[in-house]
């Protein structure tokens, strides 16, 4: 599964990079790793977030525990994952869907 976190560091993080510069795609990389996923991307990004990161897990319980563990080291004042998934396992999803439809009553419609 793919997953796309998006997060905001704390003032006092900001101001420690700013004091020493550092490559923050670099340390996810190695947490991520650690926990069994892949690294497939970081941006340092403007807006709403300060960053993005893009990884790949075969579950989600993994990825929770890395951003458990960068949660906890205080530098996060929050974070935001999407999953990402590909565009045929999105069909066979629609697919699946359209069968699960017809067992399915909305509220407030009649069968």
């Amino acid at each position: 599964m793919i997953f796309i976190t998006q997060g905001r560091y704390t003032t006092e993080a900001m101001a420690a990079m700013v004091s020493k510069p550092e490559d923050r795609g670099k340390e996810a990389k190695r947490l991520l790793e650690a926990a069994g996923g892949k690294f497939l991307g970081s941006y340092f990004t403007f807006g709403e977030y300060d960053f993005l990161v893009i990884s790949e897990f075969d579950d989600a319980g993994a990825l929770t525990s890395a951003l458990i563990a960068a949660a906890a080291g205080g530098s996060l004042a929050s974070t935001k994952t999407t999953v990402g998934m590909n565009w045929s396992d999105a069909k066979a999803a629609f697919g699946d869907a359209s069968k699960l439809g017809k067992s399915f009553r909305s509220a407030g419609k009649k069968k």
